[in-house]
């Protein structure tokens, strides 16, 4: 596990980790006025948790987390909507710490469930989610405009 790794809410100023970190992941330049809007509108909701990892000189990974109540669940319930971890540091505990944070906000706001959905090209993330305590329960569909 990589020591001194603080854990903290994301703010303004992080908003060129995040978006270089979501265009790694998606693998894409996307654009960032709209990236932007966006990054500001969710960080500033109550209801989403977004949480960065970082070390004394660098971050290493973060996390995104929208609640919600839903009527089948009757109640809160969580999704992580993106969770990244730079290549160099996985494996690390890095992912575990952050994900442990949203299980705590989880329990301090009595959700009901925390869901994640990962890519189908992303293979290797379903054993790294069965690590971390999450079940394989659903299957999701989508349309794409």
């Amino acid at each position: 596990m990589v020591l001194n790794i603080k854990i903290r809410k994301i703010e303004k100023q992080d908003l060129d980790f995040v978006y270089k970190s979501i265009c790694e992941l998606e693998n894409e330049i996307l654009d960032f006025e709209v990236f932007e809007r966006i990054f500001n509108e969710n960080i500033s909701n109550p209801r989403n948790v977004y949480l960065i990892a970082e070390n004394e000189s660098e971050g290493l990974g973060f996390i995104s987390f929208h609640t919600q109540n839903l009527l089948h669940h009757c109640g809160l319930v969580g999704e992580i909507q993106e969770f990244f971890i730079h290549q160099k540091h996985r494996g690390k505990g890095v992912g575990r710490l952050l994900i442990n944070e949203i299980k705590n906000f989880a329990e301090q706001h009595n959700l009901k469930s925390i869901e994640v959905t990962t890519n189908k090209k992303r293979v290797e993330n379903v054993a790294i989610y069965e690590n971390l305590g999450f079940t394989l329960s659903h299957n999701k569909f989508t349309i794409y405009k």
